[in-house]
C-alpha cells in the first residue's frame, strides 16, 4: 500500500514538472518574434528574405531581387476559402499596378498540383513560390492565413493585411507604399 502511495505523488509531481515545462515552452513560443508582430507594435520591420521554389514557371525566387521596389506578398493555400475570395482582387491589382508594384504569392502547406490548380482556376499570372513546410510563413506569422503584407521600396513592411483582403484596403495599402 505504502509503495501504491509513493508511485501516486511520484506521478503527481511527474504530471507537475511536465505541465510547467510546457507552459514555460508555450511562453517562449509565443514571445517568438515575426514580422506580424513587430510591425502590429509599430515597429519598424523588414521583411523576411525567403528562396522559395516556384509554382508558376520553373526556378526559385528571392524576395530580396525585389529590394527598391514595392512589393505586395500575400500568403495563401488551395484549401483556404478566403483564399479562394480573395484571388481575383490580386489578380486584378497586379494587373492595374504592373510595371509599379511587385506581387508574389506564397502558397503554404499544400500540394504542389492542388496549388497549381488553384493558380489556373483563378487566373493568377503574377509570381507564386512553394512553402510547403511553413517555414516562411511562420516567421511572417503562421496560420491562419491569408496573410499579406506591403513592402515599400526602403525594404520596410508599411502594411499588413490579417485576414481576407478587400480591394479597397489592398489598394489604399499599396498607394501609400508608392507615396513614400
Amino acid at each position: 500500500m505504502h509503495r501504491l502511495k509513493l508511485a501516486g505523488q511520484v506521478g503527481a509531481v511527474g504530471l507537475v514538472v511536465a505541465l510547467f515545462g510546457l507552459l514555460v515552452w508555450k511562453v517562449v513560443q509565443e514571445d517568438k518574434s515575426n514580422v506580424a508582430r513587430s510591425f502590429e507594435k509599430g515597429q519598424k520591420t523588414r521583411p523576411v528574405d525567403f528562396d522559395l521554389e516556384r509554382l508558376d514557371r520553373d526556378g526559385s525566387l528571392q524576395l530580396s531581387s525585389l529590394r527598391g521596389k514595392v512589393v505586395v506578398v500575400n500568403f495563401w493555400a488551395a484549401w483556404c476559402v478566403p483564399c479562394k475570395r480573395e484571388a481575383p482582387i490580386f489578380q486584378k491589382a497586379y494587373e492595374d499596378y504592373r510595371g509599379r508594384v511587385e506581387f508574389v504569392g506564397v502558397d503554404t502547406a499544400d500540394f504542389t498540383g492542388e496549388a497549381r490548380q488553384f493558380l489556373e482556376r483563378y487566373g493568377v499570372r503574377y509570381p507564386n513560390v512553394r512553402d510547403p513546410d511553413t517555414s516562411v510563413l511562420d516567421d511572417y506569422g503562421g496560420l491562419p492565413i491569408p496573410r499579406t503584407y506591403v513592402i515599400d521600396r526602403d525594404w520596410i513592411v508599411s502594411g499588413y493585411i490579417y485576414g481576407e483582403t478587400r480591394e479597397e484596403t489592398l489598394r489604399s495599402a499599396i498607394e501609400e507604399a508608392l507615396a513614400t
